[in-house]
């Protein structure tokens, strides 16, 4: 089975600092992950 990457914490995390009005592009690069991640994060744990 595959790793995880990021923990939930780090996740919820990420989505917070969206919330907080970052945009998804800049999060996706500065956090190495892509923007779909961050979307499909979002519907997960958001």
């Amino acid at each position: 089975m595959k790793r995880a990457r990021f923990t939930e914490e780090q996740i919820i995390a990420v989505l917070k600092e969206h919330e907080a009005g970052a945009k998804t592009a800049d999060l996706a690069r500065k956090h190495g992950v892509s923007e779909a991640t961050i979307y499909n994060w979002k519907a997960k744990f958001g």
